[in-house]
């Protein structure tokens, strides 16, 4: 079904959420990256770690052959599930098949020789260093984490490093990958460092901002609540608010898309915190929507209380007195159809009569009619 307005401006498009919202997406005034764990929720989390760690050790002490020799190197790494640890490919000296052993049962010496590298790089975002190991064929993990769950991506997310972010999301780095800690992803890091040009690149590459963390906050959420904790008019703070209003937008820019909306139903808030309900021409559920993100002719048209109609189809077309073209609109709500000047009439409806209806007839009524092929009432 399509829709017109009345009067209807000329045609706009909006913005409408991509995303569900979470209701428990609730902003609080804490600084960034304190993350207050629920004491029961994290012994759970713990023992399971600690128990897939401990399955992990089981089945290598199971397949452990006491006539295995000295570790020659590692050959290559992998996470476990739930970033719970990490098991290294170990080449033997004295020729046996390599293995797949857990962290724990390597001497430190060994595993720090392979991963210095990799985590010294990741926490000075030196891009070329990184190029450089991952090219090497050594058989990394590049979702790798640290004691805390985290990865290379999140340090350099944090860090500002737009080039590092992309080389490590080429070789394959889940940009959603959210660490032990408080269930941060990289785009919480991006935001909460205040790194807009980082969290573009993240949507660009395809990360999800709706990701959310152990207290149920996306990115967007995050990055609100610290500007609201951030003071205004302080200079010291300026360039920092200035930051975060960036990434706002940049996240808002991904959680809305374009879309035409056929009418205003409600509004509710004040200021800032002005929205507006809204029908969505696409038949999409009815959304919540911030004032700025509204046509301000349609709000100025819902302000001054006029009132919006649903056409059906356009029925036929006359060109009037005054040399401009009328529509013969029909109408859901009404049981006759009426002449509309093309202005107050939906594009698209006017579009589809004209490729259906393309030859003038005579007329006994005035001007020139073209009549439509449904049915005239």
């Amino acid at each position: 079904m399509e829709a017109i307005f009345v009067p209807k401006p000329a045609s706009h498009s909006h913005f409408k959420t991509k995303f569900s919202p979470n209701p428990k997406h609730v902003l609080k005034q804490q600084p960034f990256l304190h993350v207050r764990q629920n004491p029961t929720r994290f012994r759970l989390v713990t023992a399971a770690l600690q128990n897939q760690q401990e399955a992990a050790a089981a089945a290598f002490k199971d397949t452990e052959d006491e006539s295995y020799g000295e570790v020659k190197g590692i050959i290559g790494s992998r996470a476990l599930d739930a970033a719970a640890g990490m098991e290294y490919l170990i080449e033997w000296k004295d020729g046996h098949a390599p293995s797949w052993v857990p962290a724990d049962f390597i001497a430190k010496d060994v595993v720090a020789e392979y991963e210095t590298p990799w985590w010294t790089a990741a926490k000075k975002a030196d891009e070329p260093a990184l190029r450089n190991i991952l090219e090497s064929g050594d058989g990394r993990d590049v979702d790798a984490v640290d004691a805390e769950g985290r990865t290379a991506l999140l340090f350099v997310a944090g860090l500002g490093s737009e080039p590092c972010v992309k080389l490590l999301a080429e070789a394959g780095a889940n940009l959603d990958h959210r660490d032990r800690s408080g269930g941060l992803a990289a785009l919480h890091m991006a935001a909460g460092y205040v790194r807009p040009g980082v969290a573009k690149v993240l949507l660009d590459l395809g990360a999800d901002p709706e990701v959310a963390d152990d207290r149920g906050r996306t990115a967007l959420d995050l990055a609100r609540e610290i500007l609201k904790a951030t003071p205004k008019g302080n200079p010291m703070q300026f360039g920092r608010r200035i930051g975060l209003e960036g990434v706002v937008r940049v996240l808002e820019g991904a959680v809305f898309e374009y879309a035409e909306v056929e009418e205003i139903l409600e509004r509710r808030g004040k200021g800032e915190n002005l929205e507006y309900l809204v029908r969505w021409k696409d038949g999409g559920a009815n959304d919540w929507v911030k004032a700025k993100f509204v046509a301000e002719d349609l709000v100025r048209d819902y302000e001054a209380g006029l009132e919006y109609a649903v056409a059906e189809a356009v029925l036929a077309k006359r060109v009037a007195d005054e040399g401009t073209p009328e529509f013969l609109v029909k109408w859901a709500d009404l049981d006759e159809p009426t002449w509309e000047p093309q202005e107050n009439v939906d594009p698209d409806l006017v579009k589809a009569f004209e490729e259906t209806n393309n030859q003038a007839q005579p007329s006994s009524n005035g001007p020139a009619v073209v009549v439509s092929t449904q049915d005239n009432p």
